[in-house]
């Protein structure tokens, strides 16, 4: 019985032993590396350029008030349509006390003077028709005259110009009234009522109280390296993708390329602007962003193949055929290929395959992903 039980033993161990050797010898075996199997196509290759940048009104107007003072009326809303003269706010002057001060003053000099020479103007009158007076020293009374009651009439005009920004006789061109100078669309309103602004001179820009622009008239605003910009050139066609609106295809062209270039994170880039031609029916805002392409090589209906395909070696490029009597020893026929255009995915064919070859392509990755059961 003893014997029985140590003969088990050792059988069970051999096995244990030859197990454990088969199971290591089975991990430690390299396993084959699988390779998907592409096939050429006939397709259109397009090489582009990407260009990054905005869409914006070509004509964009900021209104600003000639007079400083505080919003007493808004007419217009952000949005609306407004067209030449249409008026959109209004400005209450705010008088400076000097100025006020000196206004009041003038009026009143020229006040008095006019008092004193219209006395005089009136008995020169009296002696010019009893024949007392000369003909000359009479109208040279009336001269005087004249320019007084002139200077009184400027005084007082003044005097309401500083009070409220506007006079009688200067009513038409009113700088207290803002008026759109373009038709087209309201952006921006900054303001509202009983805000104070500041007049625009040359010193100050003054406080913008609307942005106008005509929305029918856009650009595409675009930055391009230096080494692409000399693969575009003006009339180039651009298709823009709107990132607000992805289904919807815009249309422009290139008009304008800077000259000169500017320095950005290290790198040179040189602004760009397209017109925009079509606008796919939709409604575009002002400072979309968009991602314009300008195609700068394209070939037609050619036996392409994935770049993922390809291996160099030295200036050439090669591929592996897959041969029509497989050996899993070596299955695969190393061939050599001239190439064509390419779009940075697929890449033009030009001789060393046909459409029939099965090519290698990227490896095989398995990922073990199975839930485990419970």
């Amino acid at each position: 019985m003893k014997r029985f039980f140590k003969i088990t033993a050792f059988v069970l161990l051999g096995v244990l032993v030859v197990g454990t050797f088969v199971f290591l010898w089975n991990k430690s075996k390299q396993k084959p590396i699988e390779y998907e199997i592409v096939q050429p196509e006939i397709r259109n290759i397009k090489k582009k350029i990407i260009i990054n940048g905005t869409i914006s009104p070509r004509n964009e107007v900021a209104l600003k008030p000639q007079i400083s003072g505080i919003i007493t009326e808004i007419n217009k809303e952000s949005g609306q349509l407004v067209k030449i003269g249409e008026v959109i706010a209004k400005v209450k002057v705010v008088p400076d006390l000097a100025t006020l001060n000196n206004a009041e003053s003038r009026l009143n000099v020229a006040n008095i003077s006019f008092e004193q020479i219209k006395n005089e103007y009136d008995r020169a009158s009296k002696l010019h028709k009893s024949g007392v007076l000369s003909k000359e020293e009479y109208e040279t009374t009336y001269s005087s005259y004249l320019k007084a009651k002139e200077e009184l009439s400027n005084a007082r005009e003044a005097l309401e110009i500083v009070k409220e920004g506007i006079s009688s006789s200067t009513a038409s061109y009113s700088n207290t009234q803002i008026k759109s100078t373009i038709t087209g669309m309201i952006l921006d309103i900054p303001v509202k009522v009983g805000s104070s602004v500041i007049q625009t001179n040359n010193f100050n820009e003054g406080t913008t109280i609307a942005t106008i622009a005509d929305m029918n008239d856009l650009i595409f605003l675009g930055k391009v390296d230096e080494t692409e910009v000399g693969k575009i050139a003006l009339g180039n066609k651009v298709n823009l993708i709107i990132g607000a609106m992805q289904d919807n295809k815009c249309e422009a062209v290139l008009e304008y390329i800077s000259p000169k270039g500017t320095l950005e994170n290290g790198a040179t880039t040189f602004e760009i602007k397209a017109a925009i031609q079509s606008t796919g029916g939709g409604f575009i805002r002002s400072g979309y962003s968009a991602n314009g392409e300008v195609i700068i090589a394209q070939k037609d209906k050619v036996l392409s193949i994935p770049e993922s395909c390809l291996e160099f070696e030295g200036d050439s490029a090669f591929v592996f055929i897959q041969k029509v009597n497989k050996d899993e020893n070596d299955p695969y026929l190393k061939t050599y290929v001239k190439l064509g255009l390419s779009d940075g995915v697929y890449i033009q064919v030009l001789k060393g395959i046909t459409k029939k070859d099965k090519l290698r392509g990227k490896i095989i990755t398995k990922l073990d992903n199975k839930p485990k059961k419970k």
